[in-house]
């Protein structure tokens, strides 16, 4: 018995030393392993990453006489086959389906190298096959084809292309584009949004232009402002302000994606700028070759609704990508009093009617296609904008409203107190609109509720054709779009700065905003008073213009906010008319219509307002009638078979010229007629110079 004990003890002991002996011997061949996978970098690729077919029917040796199994499938899915059939099944099943990347192919792949959760059935567990792929840059395996091209793509959007299996020359990661004097770094697929982190759209260089004029206006009222760009991008908007208005902002850009976070703080330091993070002390400085830095600009990394809560700006942008209604609110929370607000939307489908359920969901407002669909645009989104301040008893006055084609851009001033509120909210009305003709005017006034919408119009479409003939569109923004003095300082501004694709498109903009049709162009910059510019227009810029606002102490505010007031009632009948005809709309079949500037000069000698519109370059911004309009319009036009005749008026006989006699408007202003084209001087005169208006509008 001793003997035996001993003999156990023996063999315990001799196991115990084995396998100490065998995992030291395993432990070794790891780290091996792990050695030769460093100093072979890069590894073996997959089996199932191939370049050519020919690679992928090498793995299966194929031999006419034998019977060979599937490389990529296991022995209980696919048995072993012969060369022709295994060949059709490598080309059909794996091949066909594979993923392309860099020349190589991503066949799809059936061997147990995804752990695949078992099923369950009664008493017996079944587990499945899982096809896979074989990611060819991170090696990670994906189930569906779709969610592998997914996978690649980000791995692309993101710059890493090359792969751990392939050696290939590394692809310029980011690009730098320069845009009035401001060097910024994109990254791939730049220009769409859903590829990339960081959007850059170049088309919007107007739309940037146009809004640090706004803020170039805003920074000679009071300094310093502090200003916001709550979705910064790449950080080009904020840095355009930060380099070229220096001391007179405080620029703080914001952004909740991290990777813009740091490409915003990677162009700080490209242009030479102090980069202040959050709310840090510490500040990361880069010094260029001998260069000073220009200013400081703080980065946050929080949504846009919490930073504006958190904190209080004299100048906010909103470009979001889409609508803006959800930061509405918090943007005009904070928002100091006399400040301005800015937006840019770019959900042009609801806005412009081509998804009107869209429309009724984010604004609640009910809209059709109509010839203005773009000043229409604008008057709902301000109306928006409206609704969004009165909660926060505050009150808005419009300073400018463009829409293009990629976008709608609206700047308000904030007006503090209820009594703006109120004014401002009564201004949002109803808009009734002829189907027939495209006659349109405001709802009045008043709770009441009329017998006969209809007698609102000035057209008769209801007694003369069946059944319901308009439409109730709204609520809109019934007020003015734009504002003469902040436009013409928004010009003097790009006139400084050098923005040569804003300053046409505000010179028509501020010709919109007096309803006038002028000859000569003259600005008087505060920097060279003797400057002027032979255009298309004539400006006037008064000595004491009541848009200045510096006066300090809230007193004297309250004071300037009550003149604004009584200032904007005073000259509500100076106001231009809401909403343009388009003459080829209204054009008489078999005419020949007269040049569109003979037009306007005629429609001026008729006694009515007109001027040309940004929104349509067709279009007719007038206070007369669309039956005036149209009576002008025949008038003046002529047959389509005298076409070698002198344009004039149609020749009618003499009791029919009588009877079509245009009545002079009201409120025409004989004194400005000196400033209009004579018959002689031609078109080029009276033209616009003005590239934002299409060529064919001379015509």
């Amino acid at each position: 018995m001793q003997n035996n004990n001993l003999d156990v003890e023996v063999t315990e002991s001799e196991l115990e030393t084995e396998e100490k002996r065998m995992e030291e011997k395993s432990t070794e061949e790891v780290d091996s392993n792990i050695l030769d996978v460093s100093s072979d970098y890069p590894r073996e690729k997959h089996i199932s990453i191939q370049r050519h077919l020919a690679d992928l029917l090498k793995l299966a040796d194929l031999k006419e006489e034998e019977k060979k199994p599937c490389p990529l499938c296991p022995e209980e899915q696919y048995k072993a086959c012969y060369s022709h059939k295994l060949y059709r099944h490598l080309q059909n099943f794996h091949w066909k389906v594979s993923v392309e990347f860099e020349g190589y192919r991503m066949c799809i792949c059936y061997l147990p190298c995804r752990s695949v959760k078992p099923n369950l059935v009664g008493d017996q567990t079944f587990s499945k096959m899982g096809a896979h792929y074989h990611c060819i840059i991170c090696s990670a395996t994906i189930t569906r084809r779709t969610d592998m091209i997914g996978h690649i793509n980000r791995h692309v959007n993101k710059g890493e292309t090359e792969s751990r299996f392939i050696t290939v020359p590394a692809p310029k990661l980011r690009e730098v584009l320069k845009e009035s004097a401001t060097d910024v770094q994109v990254l791939p697929n730049y220009s769409t949004p859903q590829k990339t982190d960081s959007y850059f759209n170049p088309k919007m260089k107007l739309n940037r232009q146009l809004i640090f004029c706004a803020l170039a206006v805003l920074a000679e009222e009071r300094k310093p402002i502090e200003c916001l760009d709550a979705f910064g991008a790449t950080g080009i908007m904020g840095l355009q302000w930060a380099k070229h208005l220096g001391s007179s902002v405080k620029v703080t850009i914001n952004d909740c994606n991290e990777n813009s976070v740091t490409l915003i703080q990677e162009n700080c330091h490209l242009n030479k700028m102090k980069v202040k993070l959050n709310t840090k002390e510490d500040d990361d400085e880069a010094m260029g070759d001998g260069e000073e830095n220009t200013g400081t600009i703080e980065v946050t990394k929080m949504d846009a609704n919490v930073i504006m809560h958190l904190r209080a700006f004299d100048f906010i942008h909103l470009d979001p990508f889409g609508t803006c209604v959800n930061y509405l609110d918090s943007a005009f929370r904070n928002v100091r009093n006399l400040g301005i607000v800015s937006l840019t939307s770019t959900d042009i489908s609801s806005l412009y009617a081509k998804a009107q359920h869209v429309a009724l969901r984010h604004y609640g407002c009910n809209i059709v296609r109509t010839e203005y669909f773009k000043e229409l645009a604008a008057r709902i989104i301000i109306a928006a904008v409206t609704r969004a301040a009165a909660r926060c008893n505050k009150g808005i006055e419009v300073l400018l409203a463009v829409a293009l084609e990629h976008f709608v851009l609206v700047v308000v001033r904030v007006l503090r107190g209820p009594s703006p509120a109120d004014d401002s909210a009564k201004k949002i009305r109803y808009l009734i609109h002829c189907q027939w003709c495209e006659e349109r005017i405001f709802q009045k006034e008043g709770n009441m509720v009329e017998e006969n919408p209809y007698q609102q119009l000035p057209c008769d479409c209801h007694g003369s054709m069946p059944g319901r003939t308009a439409v109730v569109l709204g609520p809109l923004w019934s007020g003015a779009l734009f504002n003469t003095g902040f436009l013409r300082r928004m010009f003097s501004e790009a006139v400084q700065y050098g923005l040569d694709e804003a300053q046409p498109l505000l010179k028509t903009l501020v010709c919109e905003a007096e309803c006038t049709t002028l000859k000569y162009f003259s600005i008087h910059s505060p920097h060279d008073e003797n400057k002027q510019e032979e255009c298309g227009v004539y400006i006037k810029t008064p000595d004491n213009s009541g848009e200045s606002y510096l006066v300090p102490g809230k007193r004297k505010c309250d004071e300037v906010i009550r003149n604004a007031a009584k200032r904007q009632k005073s000259d509500n009948s100076a106001e231009h008319p809401a909403f343009y005809y388009n003459i080829h709309r209204h054009s008489i079949k078999g005419m020949n219509m007269p040049k569109l500037n003979k037009f306007l000069k005629y429609l001026f000698e008729a006694g009515y307002r007109v001027s040309r519109t940004h929104f349509d370059p067709m279009g007719v911004r007038t206070n007369a009638p669309l039956a005036q309009f149209k009576t002008v319009l025949t008038k003046y036009s002529a047959p389509t078979y005298a076409l070698g005749q002198a344009e004039g008026p149609v020749h009618l006989p003499e009791d029919s010229q009588a009877g079509e006699q245009v009545p002079a408007a009201a409120d025409g202003k004989a004194e400005d007629a000196e400033f209009l084209e004579d018959d002689q001087s031609g078109d080029a005169t009276a033209t616009f110079t003005n590239d934002y208006l299409s060529p064919c509008a001379a015509d």
